[in-house]
């Protein structure tokens, strides 16, 4: 985030200052700093021949490499299995390394381009946490939701007023409405009658006291078998046959359920963002939740955010003499004492910090903490434009679209990079790629690159440096995700930037105060000069306000929060669609007891996170979701709805990519800014596709009788937000809901067939945005959350003379934000701490399980008696699991499918 951000009481486009007003004036340019005013010519290529090359997975390339599947390494290579490596090495199990070793440890030892691989050893199975010497602050949200899970309460659950089949949106016997309410036993979770039986003739009387006793052995026994039956189909029944037809075959190994020797992998997270401090005003609390856990994080920050160079309070900025590579040190001070207060609980806790060539041609400094060395911070230092919106050639949004043919460094005061750089717009690509190359992410964090437009203004909703330097992310893993082969799967995960401030609160009051805590940390509040830096410890101009735009209560995904993306078919097998490397994965299990495979790579690239699917009224899967496309000229950005459909029920094959445009005519117009699709089926097996456009309207095509699509058309409501949810209800017609800042809206068909009706205003009280909708008991049931507290709430909505809506109820939870997936009675959706949630059954306390996952997670009923739950790890890989529809059932343990991430 830039200096020039909107501030406390100001819309989420406008400037921080009026520039008429005095003081800081964003429309000024660059001045430039002395001798700085030519380039020098390309530097080295990543690679560097006389000191070697910086791999971060490749510690020692000189000496020769660690590989784990090598049981006899070379000499001179660091083995976590060996507690006795040979000179020349950096064990960090060992205090005192032989001489010549770079040992993070030491800030003393001397400097080359090598950086030590992050250990993963001492690593508790099935968390994926490591064992800490000091619990570091941002664990305490998590230690609060295990102690109340602990104490066994779904927090600020009610009992529901009214229909009992409304309660948690459980399968009636008959349709349920408003007038005439299902029978109580229907209720959600309610247990059978735990009175005895009547005694049947000829039972059994005091003196045959020994003979029920063995007969009650016998009932334990046959419980117990039918019970580790039954929980054997739920682990996805054929993997316990695969297991016991050949345990050593690999596909066997990919259906066996997670063990400590095969438990959840933390995966590597990459993050791209555009100034110091995007990330912990937008990916925060994200970003804690994952030091936390222990993964390695790496955030790579490609300006220097140097503003006008004035590090000051907004009452001494005139007073203040601008320094810009001062105020871009003060920054990066700020960076580190937050990342190292995450990860140790000590903001002044050491780091490395060395410079390494990059794959463009310059230099970046790469800060490595020496308490946790998997937490890493690589610094580009290129210019920022020092204004959100106004036309600056030399910036990020300058530089893409060919209006300077470079753009400069503008390196901080105390950064160990000496030497000048320039890079052209393929060379801030590439310097990119080659950070990728290093190390190797399974999940890539980036901003928004398509924000849109407020429409009064028609300024940009976010900082220019945000979405353009998303844009140059997006260049860069499409780049790496083709060129490079040796290397795993990675998602994508997008956050919204500045109009988190003008939407609802997102996270809970002690997440909100955690994500504050940190901000705190970067602005520097106590002025202790405990970093020893003349330019400060952090960034002064946000100390009187840290909090921003309220951005510290929240955050949003900007892409991926769709619930759909995993399916069954009638011969109860299941689909699963993810975006990997830019491209659409196919996961599939052939019926109930089949195998999975996958993942399978669909043709086609430029598939953005987030896929929907529908099956179609003769039994086939099509899946939904946009695509970009980057074009020749920088005008050409086109992101637009594509969609594929199964080749035959249960086939594999899929037909090509089919386009269904945009309602965007143009990427200036609303910087492409359209929502993923929303897609459903009516009663006539009519099939229609629905997207919120920059305008912040509804717009959809729906397909006609001989297969082609109708244009795309205006279904109107104002300040739509997020992706739309549609569902059929019971008599076929098709109902579409989208939130707004303030509360829903929603649509519905007359009849099975007609056109969608007016917007409508439900009435229900706001929402963070993402939306489930399922039809069942005769209407449509919604799932969202309760801003300010992360709590689930649900409705059902009737389309009988018009919507309705019947009986809103809060579910409770434990806290956490984003998308919640409904199947039969399971609940699930991401946590305080970023674990995965559910809730089983009406009554039963909400429970955690160790994964954390990319975007949201889907769930589907299989048949009619067992739910399939799904989510992406951060280690790019899918898990499943699954529960029988009854009140009483419980969750099978995870499961992993395929083997390790390790290269596609």
């Amino acid at each position: 985030m830039s200096d020039a951000r909107p501030g406390p009481g100001h819309g989420p486009g406008a400037a921080r200052q009026d520039p008429d007003a005095g003081g800081w004036d964003p429309q000024v340019g660059y001045p430039g700093y002395p001798g700085w005013d030519q380039a020098p010519p390309p530097g080295p290529a990543w690679h560097h021949p006389e000191a070697g090359t910086w791999n971060p997975q490749d510690p020692h390339p000189q000496a020769g490499t660690w590989d784990p599947q090598d049981p006899h390494p070379q000499a001179g290579t660091w083995n976590p299995q060996d507690p006795h490596p040979g000179a020349g090495t950096w064990n960090p199990q060992d205090p005192h390394p032989q001489a010549g070793t770079w040992n993070p440890q030491d800030p003393s030892a001397d400097t080359g381009w090598e950086q030590a691989t992050p250990p993963t050893a001492g690593r508790r199975p099935g968390t994926g946490e490591a064992p800490e010497p000091h619990a570091p602050a941002g664990r305490r949200a998590a230690r609060r939701a295990r102690a109340a899970e602990g104490t066994g309460g779904r927090r600020g659950r009610a009992k529901p007023p009214a229909a009992p089949e409304a309660k948690r949106g459980r399968r009636a016997k008959a349709p349920a409405t408003a007038d005439a309410p299902a029978a109580p036993e229907a209720k959600r979770g309610r247990r059978r009658a735990a009175g005895p039986a009547p005694a049947a003739a000829g039972s059994r009387t005091a003196p045959q006291a020994k003979g029920r006793h063995r007969a009650g052995l016998v009932k334990v026994v046959a419980f117990c078998a039918a019970t580790a039956a039954g929980s054997m189909l739920l682990l996805r029944g054929n993997d316990a046959l695969a297991r016991l037809e050949s345990p050593a075959a690999p596909k066997s190994r990919a259906a066996a359920p997670a063990s400590a020797a095969d438990a959840p992998d933390p995966g590597r997270v990459l993050q791209i963002v555009a100034h110091p401090d995007d990330d912990l005003y937008f990916m925060n609390p994200d970003l804690r939740y994952s030091i936390s856990a222990g993964h390695p994080v790496t955030s790579v920050y490609l300006t220097s955010g140097e503003a006008d160079g004035i590090n000051a309070v907004a009452g001494k900025e005139a007073t203040t003499r601008p320094n810009k590579p001062a105020y871009a040190e003060a920054r990066q001070n700020g960076i580190r004492a937050a990342y190292a207060k995450m990860a140790t609980g000590d903001r002044s806790s050491a780091w490395k910090r060395t410079v390494v060539p990059t794959k463009g041609g310059g230099h970046a400094e790469v800060d490595v903490l020496v308490a946790k060395p998997q937490v890493n911070l690589v610094w580009l230092q290129l210019r920022e434009a020092g204004n959100v919106y106004d036309d600056v050639p030399d910036s990020l949004h300058g530089l893409w679209d060919g209006k300077v043919p470079r753009l400069e460094s503008m390196l901080a005061s105390g950064t160990p990079v000496k030497q000048r750089f320039a890079y052209t717009k393929d060379q801030v690509v590439q310097t990119l790629v080659g950070v990728l190359e290093q190390y190797r992410p399974t999940t890539v964090r980036s901003q928004d690159p398509t924000p849109g437009r407020h429409p009064d203004t028609k300024r940009y909703t976010d900082h220019q440096d945000h979405f353009y330097g998303a844009r140059f992310a997006q260049l860069a893993t499409a780049a790496y995700a083709k060129d490079v082969k040796d290397r795993p799967h990675f998602a994508v995960q997008n956050y919204l930037g500045y109009f988190n401030g003008s939407l609802p609160s997102a996270l809970d009051p002690d997440e909100a105060k955690e994500k504050l805590d940190i901000l705190g940390t970067y602005a520097w509040l106590d002025r202790q000069n405990h970093c020893g830096s003349d330019a400060g410890c952090g960034d002064l101009k946000i100390s009187d306000h840290p909090a921003g735009n309220r951005w510290s209560d929240s955050i949003n995904y900007a892409r991926g929060t769709s619930t759909s993306w995993l399916t069954a078919d009638k011969e109860y097998g299941l689909w699963a669609f993810k975006v990997l490397d830019g491209q659409v994965a196919v996961w599939h299990r052939t019926g109930l007891l089949g195998r999975w495979s996958g993942p399978t790579l669909l043709p086609g690239t430029g598939m953005d996170p987030g896929m929907s699917t529908v099956t179609l009224k003769d039994g086939r899967i099509a899946a939904f979701g946009t695509r970009t496309s980057f074009g020749t000229k920088p005008a050409d950005y086109r992101r637009e709805v594509v969609y594929t459909v199964q080749q035959r029920p249960g086939s594999e094959e899929f037909g090509e990519w089919q386009s269904l445009g945009t309602p965007e005519t143009a990427d200036e117009n609303w910087t492409s800014d359209i929502s993923a699709p929303a897609v459903s089926v009516d009663g006539t097996g009519q099939l229609a596709a629905y997207v919120r456009d920059g305008a912040s309207t509804l717009r959809g095509r729906v397909q006609q009788a001989g297969g082609g699509w109708g244009p795309w058309e205006k279904y109107g409501g104002a300040d739509l937000h997020g992706t739309p949810a549609t569902a059929t209800d019971g008599a076929g017609r098709r109902m579409v809901f989208s939130s707004t800042s303030k509360t829903v809206v929603g649509w519905v068909q007359p009849k099975p067939g007609a056109a969608l009706g007016p917007a409508t205003a439900t009435g229900l009280p706001d929402t963070t945005l993402p939306l489930t909708a399922e039809g069942r008991e005769g209407g449509v049931r919604l799932w969202f959350r309760k801003p300010g507290s992360g709590n689930v709430r649900t409705a059902l909505l009737t389309g009988d003379g018009g919507l309705k809506v019947n009986h809103l109820t809060d579910l409770g939870g434990l806290q956490g934000f984003g998308s919640v997936t409904a199947s039969g009675h399971v609940l699930a959706g991401r946590t305080a701490g970023g674990q995965l949630g559910s809730d089983v059954g009406w009554g039963r306390p909400w429970e955690r399980s160790p994964l954390m996952f990319v975007g949201a997670p889907s769930s589907t009923m299989t048949g009619k008696n067992l739910v399939s739950l799904a989510v992406l790890g951060m280690d790019a890989r899918l898990y499943v699991t699954s529960s029988a529809d009854a009140p009483d059932a419980h969750l099978a343990p995870w499961q992993p499918v395929g083997p390790r991430n390790t290269a596609p």
